[in-house]
C-alpha cells in the first residue's frame, strides 16, 4: 500500500492532500485574503502566512484522511515554479518531515501536477482518467499552453503564450473596470447575463498553436478609454456585456487554436487544466467541440483547477511508482519550462 502526502505552497494557497494507491482520501486548502485589498498577490506575506497555516494543515489532511504520519509511504511537494519564499516553506517542511519519518521526497512541477489532476481517482471504481497520447490546455493566470501528453513523464509544449497568458488578459482588463481581485471569477458571473456580441476585439494572427493576448488586452483598454471620453458611466452601464464580450474572445482564441492542434496530430482525447479550466464559458466551449468534433473530454473538478495538493499527491503516486525521488539538498526554483 503507497500512500503519498502531497504539499502544495506554490503561491498563496496553503494546500496538503493524502493519496492511497492513487485514490484521494484527503485535500485541504488554505486560501489566504491578505491579498485582496492589494490587488495581487504580495510574495512577503504569502510566505509568512504558509508558515503560519501549513502544519495546521498538513495535520488537517492527514486528520481527514485517517492517517498517521507514521504510516506515510512518501511527501510529495511542490519544487516549482513559483514565488521563492512560498516554494521554500513548503520545501523546507517536506524535507524536514521527510527526515523526521525516514521516508523518501519526492519533487513536483506544478505544471506538471495540473496535467496529472485527472488522474486523480475519488474512488477505487473511478476510471474516467485519460487515455494517452491526449492534448491538454493548461489555462491559468500565468500560462497558456498546449501539451501533448504521450505518459505521466513525456510531455511536450507545443503551443504557448507568447506574451501575456489567458488568466492575466481576464485579470488585467476585470482590474481596469474596477471588478476587484482575482477578476476572472468576476468576469465569469457578469459574462452570463451580458451580450457576447456586443462588443468587437482584436484577435492575434499567431502561426502554429502558439497563443497571444496583449494585443486583446490592448484593444479592450483601448475600447474603454475612446467610450469613457463621451460617457463617463459607460463601464457601469455596460459591464455585463464587456465581461461577455471579452470572455468570448478570450475562449474562441483558445479553443480555435486547441482545435487546430487536435485536428493536425489526428488526437481527439482532449483535456483542460488549471485555474481559467473554472470558467463557465470555456467549460462549455470544451462541452461544444465534443458534440461537434468528436471529442472524448476531460473537465477537472472544479477542487481541482486551482492550486491544490491532491495533484501534487498524484503526480507524486506517479513517480513513487518509478522511484524518482529527490536528494534532500534540492532547492526550489520559481521559473521552468515543463
Amino acid at each position: 500500500m503507497v500512500t503519498i502526502l502531497g504539499i502544495e505552497s506554490s503561491c498563496d494557497d496553503t494546500a496538503a492532500a493524502v493519496i492511497q494507491d492513487g485514490v484521494l482520501l484527503s485535500n485541504i486548502i488554505s486560501s489566504q485574503k491578505v491579498h485582496e485589498s492589494y490587488g495581487g498577490v504580495v510574495p512577503e506575506l504569502a510566505s509568512r502566512a504558509h508558515q503560519q497555516n501549513i502544519i495546521p494543515v498538513v495535520n488537517e489532511a492527514l486528520k481527514k484522511a485517517g492517517i498517521n504520519k507514521e504510516e506515510l509511504t512518501a511527501i510529495a511537494f511542490t519544487r516549482g515554479p513559483g514565488l521563492m519564499g512560498s516554494l521554500l516553506v513548503g520545501t523546507s517542511f517536506a524535507k524536514g518531515l521527510s527526515s523526521a519519518l525516514d521516508i523518501p521526497m519526492i519533487d513536483v512541477n506544478h505544471l506538471h501536477a495540473h496535467v496529472l489532476a485527472h488522474f486523480i481517482k475519488e474512488n477505487k471504481e473511478d476510471d474516467n482518467q485519460p487515455k494517452y497520447p491526449f492534448l491538454c490546455l493548461l489555462v491559468s493566470g500565468g500560462n497558456s499552453q498546449i501539451i501533448l501528453v504521450k505518459s505521466y513523464k513525456d510531455m511536450q509544449i507545443i503551443g504557448q503564450t507568447i506574451d501575456d497568458a489567458a488568466g492575466e488578459a481576464f485579470d488585467k482588463c476585470a482590474k481596469v473596470m474596477g471588478l476587484g481581485y482575482p477578476g476572472g471569477p468576476v468576469v465569469d458571473r457578469l459574462a452570463k447575463i451580458g451580450n457576447p456580441d456586443k462588443f468587437k476585439l482584436n484577435k492575434p494572427h499567431i502561426q502554429g498553436y502558439d497563443y497571444s493576448f496583449s494585443g486583446l488586452k490592448t484593444s479592450f483598454l483601448y475600447l474603454l478609454r475612446d467610450e469613457l471620453k463621451s460617457n463617463p458611466n459607460f463601464i457601469e452601464e455596460n459591464k455585463e456585456d464587456l465581461c461577455a464580450s471579452l470572455q468570448k474572445t478570450i475562449i474562441e482564441i483558445l479553443m480555435d487554436k486547441l482545435l487546430k492542434a487536435a485536428k493536425d496530430l489526428k488526437i481527439n482525447e482532449v483535456a483542460v487544466a488549471g485555474g481559467v479550466s473554472a470558467n463557465s464559458g470555456l467549460r462549455a466551449a470544451f462541452e461544444d467541440h465534443a458534440k461537434r468534433f468528436g471529442w472524448k473530454i476531460h473537465i477537472p473538478p472544479f477542487g481541482y483547477t486551482t492550486d491544490n495538493a491532491a495533484m501534487i499527491a498524484m503526480t507524486g503516486y506517479f513517480k513513487y511508482e518509478d522511484k524518482e525521488f529527490c536528494p534532500m539538498d534540492a532547492a526550489p526554483f520559481s521559473r521552468v519550462v515543463m
